[in-house]
């Protein structure tokens, strides 16, 4: 394959940026899109080039294939990026750049057919004997038969879509009796999300951790692992916090996790970056869940600990080189934490809480890391997921990175929107998360809204302070032009009320 001069990212923010800044590195032109929304965005100014690429609504703009495809043509673009969300683990768009002669840097589109469906990809594992968590290897079409097998297994059990993620179309059911409705839910929830009722049933693992391994597979049939990632401290079967490595995996489960992620790898003929995920139960037996054919937003606490950069490697992949690592090359060194920064209101289930960032300053200092795509004076907006960044943060153990994290979490001043921060220096800071002994229930099982109220006076000051000493430069001018502003307003008031006598 000829060398790549020209990527597109067909994508926004925090990602567009991340891709960007590497291939700026690897000399490799930029082309970047934005809709109405991101027209002042940072990744639209730090591209090479930038195109309008239509309104807000992701319909509109970032999902409009032929959009972009036609940019591609007009800018002479050689390859695209997908970045995570939007076309990323779309087939028929993988498929469709492959078909305009362009590279296209991700997998393949079989292989994004193959794992998009959770019950394909079961199937492709199950050959390289993957273990499995106990339930139905086919979408469900007999109900009857269905609740024979929900029985046999034993509730709780788990409905899932077969299609998509994000927790849509999964259903906890506790009994027999709650089958049907819940049944009928989950249905109508995949169908609504994805097109797609199918659904399966699982054994419902009550205390579970999510862990997953990030895997590199190149054209040459290498296919290698970086270790895992702990990504348990969850809201809506969505994550918040993700480290590397996990504090619940062994060296000795490492190893064999990791060979699995690589053989379910393998039965797709995979290759790009991708992340294989399992769940562990409380006796630490883990089973597959499913294959993210893309780049994962938690992809640099991964980068921290191993000195990889995930994005050059996709590139180079892209290019037709081989991997330029060998699994026995890697090492763990040290510990990386990653929280998601949303502009959600933690104390009120965490909902959205768009607006302007007001105040917007990043912490800084020796191991802490700043994904983002905003700036101050930036409106966050309704069309898109609400994350505003993600923060990592590096030390030499994992009681260091946390340290690291609790005084970048304190030093990151936000104003203008509800966020995260708070519930993840409460996240932090609790017992369960230091020892280790935390699951993907932690939110229900420790999280309450009043659990923020007792530091809401120490932050409140905290800011206060911040703020002042971050305006205080410009304080005097800004008094003395408003006390300008208001005499001449008052002037000018009273001249109007003369002239009107």
């Amino acid at each position: 394959m000829p060398p790549i001069r020209k990527i597109l990212i067909a994508n926004r923010g925090e990602i567009a940026l991340r891709i960007m800044r590497t291939a700026r590195e690897m000399n490799i032109g930029t082309v970047a899109v934005f809709s109405e929304a991101d027209r002042t965005s940072p990744h639209v100014r730090y591209a090479d080039e930038a195109v309008y690429i239509g309104p807000p609504p992701s319909s509109e703009s970032y999902l409009n294939i032929d959009k972009i495809l036609k940019i591609c043509e007009d800018l002479h673009v050689d390859a695209v990026h997908p970045g995570y969300g939007f076309l990323s683990e779309n087939a028929a768009f993988a498929e469709r750049v492959r078909k305009a002669g362009l590279i296209f840097i991700g997998p393949s589109p079989e292989s994004i057919e193959i794992m998009g469906s959770k019950l394909a990809a079961k199937q492709a594992a199950a050959k390289y004997d993957i273990p499995m968590v106990p339930g139905t290897a086919d979408a469900i079409g007999d109900r009857a038969e269905a609740k024979r097998i929900a029985a046999e297994i034993g509730y709780p059990i788990l409905i899932k879509a077969s299609a998509g993620g994000g927790g849509k179309g999964m259903r906890v059911v506790e009994s027999a009796e709650e089958f049907d409705a819940q049944m009928d839910r989950a249905v109508s929830e995949a169908q609504a999300a994805f097109g797609d009722g199918s659904v399966f049933i699982e054994k419902y693992i009550t205390s579970p951790k999510h862990v997953e391994i990030q895997v590199l597979g190149d054209h040459h049939g290498n296919i290698i692992h970086l270790f895992e990632r702990e990504c348990s401290i969850q809201r809506r079967h969505q994550k918040v916090v993700e480290e590397a490595p996990s504090i619940s995996v062994t060296p000795e489960i490492r190893e064999e996790m990791g060979r699995c992620a690589v053989d379910v790898a393998r039965s797709c003929g995979y290759y790009g970056a991708g992340t294989v995920e399992f769940i562990m139960d409380a006796n630490r037996n883990f089973y597959f869940l499913e294959m993210n054919t893309r780049l994962q937003v938690e992809h640099p606490v991964t980068e921290m600990i191993t000195g990889v950069d995930l994005v050059k490697e996709m590139i180079q992949i892209a290019e037709g080189k081989p991997l330029s690592i060998r699994q026995g090359d890697l090492n763990i060194h040290g510990h990386a934490i990653e929280i998601r920064v949303y502009a959600e209101d933690a104390s009120n289930h965490f909902l959205p809480d768009i607006g302007t960032l007001h105040t917007y300053v990043k912490p800084d200092g020796n191991g802490v890391r700043v994904d983002d795509g905003f700036e101050q004076g930036m409106e966050i907006p309704i069309y898109y997921d609400p994350m505003i960044a993600k923060l990592i943060t590096y030390g030499e153990d994992r009681q260091t990175a946390i340290r690291k994290m609790i005084r970048a979490i304190d030093e990151y001043l936000i104003t203008g929107v509800q966020t995260t921060l708070p519930f993840c220096r409460f996240v932090m800071r609790h017992e369960a998360f230091v020892n280790g002994s935390f699951d993907t229930n932690f939110v229900a099982t420790h999280f309450h809204p009043d659990s923020l109220s007792t530091n809401t006076d120490h932050e409140v000051a905290g800011l206060a302070a911040l703020i002042s000493a971050f305006l205080s430069d410009s304080s005097a001018e800004s008094k003395r032009v408003q006390n300008e502003d208001e005499s001449m307003r008052k002037s000018k008031w009273r001249s109007r009320r003369l002239a009107m006598r």
